[in-house]
């Protein structure tokens, strides 16, 4: 089929130490499918479709885990990756790719079973160019090479692999979601049932005209498509992909619509990946971008204070402050930052591609202008996200009174954080080592104080997203 790179599925797939991971709950695991395949209207020789759209880190990983735990039930559900075609990888890389793969017994054995062993030989003497989507088959991530997930039915072209998904899985940046669906919506026009779709993206545009609102990445899919807003969900928490996938224990929460959280929470549970289900979309989400922006600071101040714990703590007080008092102005009653929310906010700032960024710019060892885009960690989502946040909140039609000047300032004005990423990252006015005096002003005033203002009423702007 064109567009298509076919990976023969192992119907006994193992998970990363090599044991078997379907048959000791099997039929448990093929009662949720077929709960999930009834409220979808699914009959006997009609599989249910589900598609991912994006290979990052975290899409491949998503993707792979509904694999190891369904992709055996073949008669019942078909499941498919989509990725540009392409994506070359360079040669270092492909050494790295060798000798991950020769550590790796389990590994080395299933490649050479399925006679896939010599194109790596080839990849790392420089005898051939191997391809992102050539080796996502055979379960590499080009973004996360040192963890092989199970092989994967691999689909480059959009069309063919979007066009009959009951669930589709948004796996692609924040900043490349709407060109996607809006792509999407072209071929599922014909479509009498709309799909569910899943959203992993973790980032905001900000739309100034007519009046200043977050369009989160839920929004730009309804918007882009026919969807309506209840079937689209957004799936967060505290999600290292690379650990989830080698059985680390993970909570995650899925929000949305009643109508399927709770049964698309219960089909994606799995021992080592419990998820909940939550009807704050919008807090979730906008949490999910908004923990990227100060985990860039996070990394920045780690790198300059040599792992000051102290110091690192200073900054979660006062960046946890900043965004609750942002997640105030956008929602009347958000969800406290805590537990799930707090845990993801944690883990970004402790360890992920956005606070990994914040400190090699801190160490010099990255610089500006080499984009957000980098090698072997996709899309660093905070810097897009820093300048919607930045652009929203400094908006003077969105004032609220100063506690100690007593006048209107625009919000951006009680973010001292978010200023100074700003101008370290967007505007490029300041060093890194700016973003310690942020937090070591002498003047500046007790967090506790941003959270007091941020729990008043009178704080929160409907309008940011498009409530009335």
């Amino acid at each position: 089929m064109v567009g298509t790179i076919e990976a023969p599925i192992d119907t006994t797939a193992t998970n990363t130490n090599g044991s078997h991971l379907h048959h000791t709950n099997g039929s448990t695991v093929e009662e949720k499918l077929d709960e999930l395949r009834a409220l979808l209207g699914k009959t006997d020789g009609n599989p249910l479709k589900i598609v991912g759209v994006g290979a990052g880190a975290w899409g491949s990983v998503f993707c792979a885990l509904l694999q190891d735990a369904y992709g055996h039930l073949r008669e019942k559900v078909q499941i498919r990756i989509w990725r540009r075609p392409g994506r070359a990888v360079d040669r270092t890389t492909a050494e790295h790719l060798f000798e991950v793969i020769n550590s790796r017994e389990d590994v080395l054995r299933r490649l050479i079973r399925r006679c896939a062993y010599l194109k790596y030989v080839e990849g790392r003497l420089g005898d051939r160019t191997l391809y992102a989507d050539e080796i996502l088959r055979d379960g590499f991530c080009l973004n996360m090479i040192d963890t092989p997930l199970c092989p994967m039915k691999v689909v480059t072209n959009l069309q063919e692999a979007v066009w009959d998904a009951d669930l589709v899985i948004n796996g692609v940046p924040s900043t490349e979601t709407r060109e996607v669906f809006e792509e999407i919506s072209k071929y599922c026009k014909e479509r009498i049932e709309h799909p569910v779709i899943i959203s992993l993206a973790k980032g905001i545009e900000a739309s100034i005209d007519p009046v200043p609102r977050i369009i989160t990445p839920t929004q730009m899919i309804s918007n882009a498509t026919s969807v309506p807003i209840e079937n689209i969900l957004y799936l967060g928490g505290p999600n290292i992909a690379s650990e989830i996938y080698n059985k680390e224990y993970a909570n995650a929460r899925i929000c949305g619509s009643d109508k399927w959280r709770k049964p698309l929470a219960k089909f994606l549970r799995q021992p080592h990946f419990i998820v909940w289900d939550n009807g704050d979309l919008i807090t979730h989400e906008v949490m999910g971008g908004l923990k990227n922006v100060y985990a860039i600071g996070a990394g920045m101040v780690a790198a300059l204070t040599n792992e000051s714990a102290t110091s690192k703590a200073v900054y979660f007080a006062l960046c946890t402050s900043e965004m609750i008092y942002i997640t105030h102005l956008l929602a009347e009653e958000p969800e406290k930052l805590a537990g799930p929310l707090l845990a993801d906010t944690y883990v970004t700032l402790l360890k992920g591609r956005n606070s990994w960024y914040g400190q090699m710019l801190a160490k010099k060892e990255l610089s500006l202008d080499m984009g957000d885009s980098i090698k072997g960690k996709g899309t660093i989502q905070g810097v897009s996200a820093v300048n919607a946040f930045y652009e929203l909140l400094s908006q003077d039609s969105l004032s609220v009174i100063h506690p100690e000047a007593k006048k209107p300032v625009a919000p951006v004005e009680l973010c001292p954080i978010l200023k100074t990423l700003h101008k370290i990252l967007i505007k490029r006015e300041l060093p890194t080592e700016a973003i310690l005096q942020a937090i070591r002003d002498e003047s500046m005033y007790d967090p506790r104080e941003r959270i007091e203002i941020a729990q008043s009423h009178s704080l929160y702007r409907p309008t940011l997203l498009c409530h009335h």
